[in-house]
């Protein structure tokens, strides 16, 4: 049986009251009654204000202990939930009155400016979300407005790109992103370098988005000064895919770090080479090497695949032995970290939600559009990194026995 909402007597009176003086007919009605009644109480706290600051009520000159006074009021229009309202705000003749209720320079009395920094962060255009205001809420906001709204994250994204970082990190995961933008009335492709690191703690966080032009070693190398000016001194291993220059800038800024190319890249590289009918058996072989428990008999079943397919695919063969140093790092660990970094997919799932934002945006007009939509979206994804991986406590013990010399017991907080 469904619950009966239940009011006390002065509450139905009140209702009641209110009904009889609006006489309501729709739910619309109840809305503008609603927004009314908000206004109404807006206008009745800045009232109260004002009193509180004079200390007198209006027209009771006889309490006036102040050489202040009332000065009239200045028009203002509200945004709430409900629509727009239009309320008064009182000033004083020494032009000190600092309402609290509805702030200087406020125009948003809800939480409209959050839920359009929500559907922004979640991909919606500021057109989509002008229209959604205006079909749901009432609110006239056009699509310029929301624009402007939005960058007003731009100088909190950008404190966050600058904020100083952990001295170490054991594991650092880097890869490029792709987005078309407008510049110089021409259409380019930029790179978005992300790169995201495990703490010693076990959480993640994403250490900076850059973007930049295509992937070279000298824009990898200013990523990576600027990774160490923002503190960090360490970094245990890095993870990442074949990208260009990055493994040279790595080593010129931190030379200690153990670098890990990801094999799943690896595989998918290798695989465009050999047809359909020879995919199933190829595959098979090549799983032999990357699942092997030692590097020596990950060497044997590489000797034994470029045997038996070295003449008919000899590419992909190749782009294991020239690898093989940076692809074969992984084996020297136990499983519980072999599994944190033989693959980049930490962050290529974060990228992957990166472009589920974007995806309705085929091109960006300039590099603070994209940077402020990628912080928010960011900001909306890292909510759930609250976690670290399951046997976290092995894992940590093997990183302080595997770098003695680079980690130790007091670096844990």
């Amino acid at each position: 049986m469904a619950r009966q909402r239940k009011l006390t007597p002065e509450r139905r009176e009140f209702i009641n009251g209110l009904l009889a003086h609006y006489k309501p007919e729709s739910a619309q009605d109840v809305q503008e009654m609603l927004k009314d009644l908000l206004g109404d109480t807006l206008q009745g706290m800045l009232e109260a204000e004002m009193d509180d600051k004079l200390g007198y009520s209006k027209y009771d000159y006889r309490n006036k202990t102040t050489d202040d006074s009332r000065n009239g009021y200045s028009p203002k229009t509200v945004v709430s939930s409900m629509g727009n309202i239009d309320i008064d705000v009182p000033r004083d003749r020494k032009g000190e009155f600092e309402p609290q209720a509805v702030k200087k320079n406020q125009t948003d009395v809800s939480n409209i400016e959050d839920q359009v920094l929500s559907m922004y962060a979640k991909g919606m255009t500021t057109r989509d979300i002008s229209s959604h205001l205006k079909e749901v809420y009432g609110v006239d906001a056009s699509a310029e407005m929301i624009s402007h709204m939005t960058d007003r994250v731009l100088p909190m994204a950008r404190a966050w790109q600058n904020r100083p970082l952990e001295k170490k990190y054991l594991i650092v995961f880097m890869d490029a992103v792709h987005f078309n933008v407008r510049q110089d009335n021409a259409i380019t492709k930029k790179a978005v370098y992300v790169a995201i690191g495990t703490r010693l703690s076990g959480t993640k966080e994403v250490l900076g988005m850059w973007i930049g032009g295509s992937e070279s070693a000298k824009y990898w190398l200013g990523v990576m000064n600027e990774i160490r000016n923002r503190g960090v001194e360490d970094i245990m291993i890095v993870s990442v895919d074949g990208l260009s220059g990055f493994c040279d800038a790595i080593s010129a800024v931190f030379p200690k770090a153990e670098i890990q190319r990801c094999i799943v890249h690896r595989i998918r590289y290798s695989t465009k080479f050999i047809y359909y009918k020879d995919l199933k058996q190829f595959t098979d072989d090549l799983k032999l090497i990357y699942q092997a428990p030692t590097e020596d008999m990950a060497m044997e079943h590489l000797d034994g695949l470029e045997e038996k397919w070295g003449k008919k695919y000899p590419n992909a063969i190749n782009s294991w032995r020239k690898n093989w140093t940076q692809l074969s790092t992984y084996f020297k660990y136990p499983p519980e970290i072999r599994k944190a970094i033989y693959t980049t997919n930490a962050i290529e799932n974060y990228n992957r939600q990166l472009r589920k934002v974007t995806k309705t945006r085929t091109i960006f007009p300039t590099d603070d559009a994209i940077f402020k939509l990628l912080y928010l979206a960011m900001m909306d994804i890292t909510k759930k990194w609250t976690g670290r991986p399951a046997n976290w406590g092995m894992i940590l013990q093997q990183f302080l026995i595997y770098f003695p010399d680079r980690l130790c017991p007091d670096d844990i907080e």
